[in-house]
């Protein structure tokens, strides 16, 4: 069975799959000091609090944050006998092209991204990703990645208002219920959410007329879901996108 790591730079997801669904999805805290021990007594708790039986013999590893990288393939190697498929890295194979400028670094999460949508939706595609950044990533009409924007993320953005204004409270994600608000709790949920509304449509409106073409827009991530009731913009969302992708890449590098 395949263990599916995906490294964010506020969360690491870990995902079983056997080959045809996934069994299991895990979520934890991206901690640059954790070690492979660490993981693997946390990872075999849960796996036996769910009552799985499953052997993992693949494992594939997507980070942004390459200070964990080294501690999750001793992982694969001491705890699950086999050498991870780490994205990024010259060996592994995408099956797509990466058309950016050279010498340029594209991060992991942004390319796993790409494969997956564009093996479930076909090209000319925005894949807009609410994590810590707020990523448009372009998928061209043959799949190939060819660029994109990154914003500050909503909670970043939020954290940056509360810390440098002492009169601002840290407040939820939400959408209020009108866009003037009446208090400063409201008036600030209705910057931020109407803000990022105005923010992902303006910058999906630039883009489509840059490209010249319809393209459709993926919506992916933890907010990906509140932010859709505040837009048409979106023609799916697809929470999935990520863990999907390295599925895809892993099982092309365990036939080449």
């Amino acid at each position: 069975m395949l263990l599916a790591i995906d490294v964010g730079n506020t969360n690491t997801v870990f995902a079983v799959h056997d080959g045809t669904k996934f069994l299991a999805e895990w979520r934890c805290e991206t901690a640059r000091r954790r070690t492979a021990d660490e993981y693997y007594v946390w990872l075999m708790n849960l796996i036996r609090l769910q009552e799985l039986d499953i052997t993992i013999d693949h494992v594939i590893i997507s980070s942004v944050v390459p200070q964990v990288v080294f501690n999750l393939r001793v992982l694969s190697d001491r705890y699950f006998n086999c050498r991870p498929v780490v994205v990024g890295k010259p060996e592994c194979e995408l099956g797509v092209d990466v058309r950016v400028d050279e010498g340029t670094h594209v991060g992991a999460d942004r390319l796993v991204n790409t494969v997956g949508a564009y093996a479930r939706y076909g090209g000319n595609l925005i894949v807009v990703d609410f994590g810590t950044a707020t990523t448009f990533d372009v998928v061209d009409h043959d799949g190939a990645y060819i660029g994109g924007v990154i914003a500050p993320g909503v909670n970043l953005s939020i954290r940056a208002l509360h810390e440098a204004a002492a009169a601002l409270p840290h407040i939820d994600v939400t959408q209020p219920d009108k866009v003037i608000g009446t208090n400063t709790v409201a008036c600030m949920q209705s910057g931020v959410f109407w803000g990022y509304i105005g923010l992902v449509e303006g910058i999906c409106t630039k883009i489509r007329d840059e490209h010249g073409t319809q393209m459709k827009v993926i919506g992916t991530g933890g907010l990906a879901t509140l932010f859709e009731r505040g837009t048409g913009l979106f023609n799916t969302i697809d929470n999935d996108l990520t863990l999907h992708g390295l599925v895809l890449i892993e099982e092309k590098n365990r036939s080449t």
